[in-house]
């Protein structure tokens, strides 16, 4: 491809240095563009040094111009014209030194060649995701063309159709006029026979060559019918999956449904020519007549290739979900859900005309104690293009509820497959009518397993039965999954987990972070977790309350809920092990610190930093991990800001300066703090006090490794005012104003700690037993979930 094609092919942001490269007078874009071709196969290096070869190369120049400006006057472009002029009067200043002109157009080639370089080092950076993202392109653009192509054959059959039904009235009127004509002489009698005789033999080539025309463009109707069906759908499908435990997959229909409805409009017109076939045959027919033989045959193909298209075509576009649940497929019984259903196939004419049903699976599986349940609500809807953003023929349904039927005994045949609660997985069914122009299709679609609960505290264990199912499964029918669950390989899991995060917060994790967990998972490093894998009772069913994804789930929540921001700015680091933040922060100056989510408090967040010590050695202190608890009451960014520690002479001071690498902490978190000045802090409006934790230097002490994050018994302290005097008068602290207890309770503490309680708290710490709550952690195992009985703030 020529240089000048390739530059005109670039995207936007290349493009526009291309725009400012010609933003000169120097050598025209105009110039460049119409004399692209000729610029390019000129010895300009040479020109640049060779006073001969440049004043010819100017001399042609010049004469290409004339050219184009002849063309421009043909064409009547005035303003070309005049442009053109123009470039030729400038380009004659360089006859005095045509060299320069060729140093000039070389400069602009080498640099049109710079950003040539820059577009193909972006395409191999982006290889690996660009190589997929062509190849769907590529099947796109050819299932376009095949669509194409059979919407063309059928504009050529409709003329077919009409030719031959020409063809066929003129061997008519012939044959009618033949016969009502009395003709006497043998001769022309026979020469009119056989006149006939060719007019039909002609007609007979042209049934059966549109006979096998139109088989052929079944051939083709069934061909896409298999790609849509097979392959788009089926992909869509698992998209569709994906995209409900957090994935980021395109599950938009308005592309199927295009190629969905191409393909049925295509079928019923077959349908259609092949009842004109049959009409022109009940007018004239003959013996060993092509359409009676293979016109059945051909009949019951068009319409069965338009029964397996219809029944594909209507499908959940949004599965079954609860308002306020976790994630869609977890429904809870007596609680309102939605659902979505879409015919993929559009005919304007069926709007609010075919009506669809909701129920529940028909047979209950062989399982022992398996539920069976009752839609109730808005069970019937009509099809139309009203509720949809896109056109698209849907029925909404927005207020279904479920009711469990009363057990009436496991009956025979029943397994005993041990399936808890949110194991067992159930079906919804949506069931219609398609019925247009003669022909009639029972249609069913059929939601994702869904779980079923009854109380609120089972969604964290269906939620996590939702994610392994759909990470896993291929059969989306196959409601005895976790009969006998397959394991997940890491690949799997760690995409999954990191769509928990990205659907959360935006944002999901990195390969750093993804290793950290692997390395929790499986108990030490590898060299390589692909082969690794993580079954079901590791993830949600091991013994003890605190399985891994109660762990993780309940760090995800505190993020979602507290933290979405600092983390989305990829403040937090999160998973990391101790071993691994002690290595980290040991190599950098003192006050560096780091937040990381604890290991044994679930849904704890803690920090930790790196002090110096007399010696010079650097050693690393962590604060006992805050919770929701502790988040409810102040924002973890104004914890961050005002935490301190006492030192030998009881002076204040925020060990915390710089968040990893090297980011002073103020520029990293200011953005958040939320208190400007003190009589601006929305946590005084009620209390003239704030939260202060503090620790006295004199306590901390070199602690055994210990599998939580702190030792049992330690706390936090409550400090009155900012820091310096206040901090050290905390012996004999004013008392609160009287008018603060009349004051409204603040609604983020009220759910907590009594206020009263806590205005003791803060006035007279020194009635509340001290502890420190830091200690030096030397490299511990780095992954145990026992349980913690962690102190309240």
């Amino acid at each position: 491809m020529a240089q000048w094609d390739r530059l005109t092919q670039l995207p936007a942001g290349l493009q526009q240095q291309l725009l400012e490269l010609y933003d000169k007078e120097a050598l025209p874009m105009d110039v460049r563009h119409y004399l692209a071709a000729w610029i390019e196969n000129q010895e300009w290096q040479r020109a640049a040094t060779d006073y001969n070869l440049a004043v010819v190369l100017l001399q042609v120049l010049l004469d290409n111009l004339d050219i184009q400006h002849s063309r421009f006057v043909q064409e009547e472009s005035f303003l070309l014209q005049h442009n053109i002029r123009r470039y030729k009067q400038n380009f004659q200043k360089y006859l005095k030194d045509p060299c320069d002109l060729a140093s000039t157009i070389l400069w602009f080639l080498q640099k049109e060649k710079e950003i040539l370089q820059s577009a193909d080092l972006i395409k191999q950076v982006q290889l690996l995701q660009v190589e997929p993202e062509i190849m769907e392109i590529s099947s796109q653009q050819d299932l376009e063309r095949k669509m194409a192509g059979l919407r063309n054959e059928l504009q050529c059959m409709e003329h077919t159709i009409v030719c031959l039904e020409e063809q066929q009235d003129e061997f008519d009127f012939k044959f009618q006029t033949h016969k009502m004509e009395a003709v006497a002489n043998e001769a022309a009698k026979n020469a009119q026979l056989k006149n006939l005789q060719l007019l039909v033999n002609k007609l007979d080539e042209c049934r059966k060559s549109t006979l096998s025309d139109l088989n052929k463009i079944l051939d083709r109707a069934e061909d896409l019918i298999d790609v849509l069906v097979k392959k788009e759908l089926v992909e869509w499908q698992r998209r569709q999956q994906k995209s409900c435990i957090g994935a980021p997959d395109d599950v938009c229909l308005d592309q199927l449904e295009k190629w969905f409805t191409c393909v049925a409009v295509c079928l019923f017109q077959v349908r259609e020519f092949l009842s004109k076939l049959e009409e022109l045959v009940g007018k004239v027919s003959y013996e060993n007549d092509p359409v009676k033989a293979q016109k059945p045959a051909l009949q019951l193909r068009a319409d069965t290739l338009l029964n397996n298209l219809l029944k594909s075509s209507f499908v959940v576009e949004t599965q079954p979900s609860m308002p306020q649940g976790k994630g869609p497929l977890v429904l809870r019984t007596n609680v309102q859900f939605s659902a979505k259903t879409r015919l993929l196939v559009k005919f304007p004419e069926l709007n609010h005309s075919m009506k669809v049903n909701v129920s529940k699976e028909r047979e209950t599986p062989q399982i022992k104690g398996y539920r069976r349940f009752n839609v109730l609500g808005t069970k019937t809807k009509a099809l139309n293009m009203i509720e949809s953003q896109s056109g698209g023929m849907v029925a909404d349904f927005r207020h279904l509820t479920l009711k469990e039927q009363k057990s009436g005994g496991s009956g025979k045949g029943v397994s005993d497959i041990p399936l808890s609660v949110t194991e067992e997985l159930h079906i919804i069914y949506f069931d219609t009518v398609f019925e247009l122009k003669g022909l009639s299709v029972q249609l069913q679609a059929a939601s994702l397993p869904v779980v079923i609960i009854s109380n609120s505290s089972q969604q964290q264990s269906a939620w996590a039965s939702v994610l392994w199912f759909n990470m896993l499964s291929q059969d989306p029918k196959d409601i005895k999954f976790f009969a006998n669950c397959p394991a997940a390989t890491w690949p799997q899991f760690g995409e999954m987990l990191s769509w928990q995060f990205l659907s959360a917060t935006k944002l999901g994790l990195n390969d750093t972070q993804l290793e950290m967990i692997a390395y929790k998972i499986f108990a030490g490093k590898q060299l390589n977790y692909d082969n690794c894998k993580v079954g079901w009772s590791k993830f949600s069913k091991e013994n003890g309350p605190d399985t891994f994804w109660i762990w993780y789930d309940g760090i995800l929540v505190m993020v979602k809920t507290f933290l979405e921001d600092l983390w989305r700015d990829g403040l937090i680091m999160g998973f990391v092990s101790k071993g691994k933040e002690n290595s980290l922060l040991k190599k950098k100056q003192r006050g560096t610190f780091l937040l990381r989510f604890s290991d044994s408090v679930i849904g704890g967040i803690t920090f930790s930093w790196v002090e110096i010590t007399g010696t010079g050695e650097p050693y690393v202190k962590t604060v006992q991990p805050f919770t929701k608890d502790d988040l409810k009451q102040i924002p973890f960014q104004e914890i961050i800001r005002n935490f301190q520690i006492l030192e030998a002479d009881n002076i204040p001071e925020n060990p915390l300066l710089y968040l990893y690498p090297n980011t002073p902490k103020d520029q990293a978190f200011g953005k958040y703090y939320s208190e400007k000045s003190g009589d601006d802090s929305p946590y005084i409006k009620y209390i003239k006090t704030k939260l202060m934790f503090v620790s006295k230097e004199d306590t901390l002490e070199t602690r055994p490794p210990m599998s939580s994050d702190m030792a049992q018994g330690e706390g936090l302290e409550a400090m009155n005012g900012m820091s310096g005097e206040a901090a050290e008068q905390n012996v004999n602290l004013p008392p609160l104003d009287s008018t603060m207890e009349t004051q409204q309770s603040d609604p983020m503490l009220s759910d907590l700690v009594p206020q009263e309680d806590l205005l003791l708290y803060l006035n007279n710490p020194n009635l509340f037993p001290e502890s420190s709550i830091f200690e030096y952690e030397p490299e511990m195992p780095d992954f145990t979930l026992q349980e913690l009985n962690c102190l309240s703030p």
